[in-house]
């Protein structure tokens, strides 16, 4: 078990590690005291690099005062602070960086360089080829629970007035992706990077969903996790910065893909403990993974629409059953 020492040692290093992080006078790059893997911040890297970015758009000096360029940084806030950038579509408290780490630049992290590239790409959930915004709406209206922005002071959903939920065209979606296009550039185009899907855990670990215990994910949650995420999931202070609600009515809806056991289970296994990034077994990871999502969380309400075409995932928990 990691003592309250051992975490506060670390909230101590966290902020000594900001000397280390801070752009260089000379051509506002990050000064980074460790090697990077590629493009990305190694997996093995601790919470005292949670805000480093290889690429920062607010202090890289090849941006310009050009329309573009505001919009790239623009972005950038818009993944970091989303609920605070993106107030309009997010009624909760996740960002995108809560799950794409070091602003998509971390990895096994789910990292998002040369992500643009790979678009359009065809969507299991969607059944038919998406755009890259139309990824960035989807991940507005499931992990940043924008369609909670429909629900009435009687908590039933409402017809949205225009503007109410995230397009295409909107603002927010426009900077995100030119963001991510940012971080894309100099990657080559239609292929996958070698680091996307590193952080999913083998076919041959997985425990089937019916097998898996709540209650054992549970005190692997006391034991490992509540220094950081507390104890009701959501989220210990450090400083003005606190990890995103792992549940309840701030956290991401039962349609997003971290509501999938799998899914988040890949997510956990190489990111957490931020302490000690990795040091977890699969089978710790789908056990906490059955745990947090055995837990309440805002309810998508077009969830009817998705998987028409393709078979409903065996671990999407929160769906209801369908006959084959």
């Amino acid at each position: 078990m990691y003592s309250r020492l051992n975490f506060i040692a670390s909230i101590l290093a966290l902020c000594a590690a900001s000397a280390c992080s801070q752009p260089r006078a000379d051509d506002g790059l990050p000064q980074l005291k460790y090697q990077l893997n590629g493009p990305l911040i190694p997996a093995r890297m601790t919470m005292v690099t949670a805000w480093d970015f290889p690429q920062n758009p607010l202090s890289d000096k090849s941006l310009d005062q050009s329309k573009l360029s505001k919009e790239i940084q623009l972005g950038y806030r818009l993944f970091t602070n989303t609920p605070a950038e993106a107030e309009r579509f997010v009624p909760g408290a996740v960002s995108c960086n809560n799950c794409h780490l070091n602003g998509g630049q971390r990895e096994r992290a789910m990292p998002l360089v040369a992500i643009s590239g790979v678009f359009p790409e065809y969507n299991r959930r969607a059944g038919r080829l998406i755009s890259l915004n139309d990824r960035i709406v989807d991940c507005f209206l499931r992990s940043e629970n924008a369609t909670g922005k429909l629900k009435g002071a009687d908590g039933m959903v409402t017809s949205p007035a225009p503007d109410t939920l995230p397009n295409p065209t909107s603002r927010e979606v426009l900077a995100l992706a030119a963001y991510l296009n940012w971080i894309s550039r100099g990657h080559e185009i239609g292929k996958s990077p070698a680091w996307r899907g590193q952080n999913t855990i083998p076919q041959a670990s997985l425990t089937p969903v019916d097998k898996l215990d709540p209650a054992k994910g549970e005190a692997i949650y006391k034991e490992r996790c509540v220094s950081c995420h507390g104890p009701e999931g959501q989220g210990v202070f450090v400083g003005d910065k606190r990890p995103g609600p792992l549940w309840g009515p701030d956290s991401w809806n039962d349609g997003a893909g971290a509501a999938r056991v799998y899914t988040l289970a890949g997510i956990i296994r190489y990111t957490m403990p931020y302490l000690d990034p990795g040091n977890m077994t699969d089978e710790d990871a789908l056990q906490l993974a059955a745990f947090i999502t055995s837990k309440p969380r805002p309810a998508f309400p077009f969830k009817d629409k998705d998987y028409l075409v393709d078979p409903l995932p065996n671990d999407a928990v929160y769906y209801p059953k369908r006959q084959k």
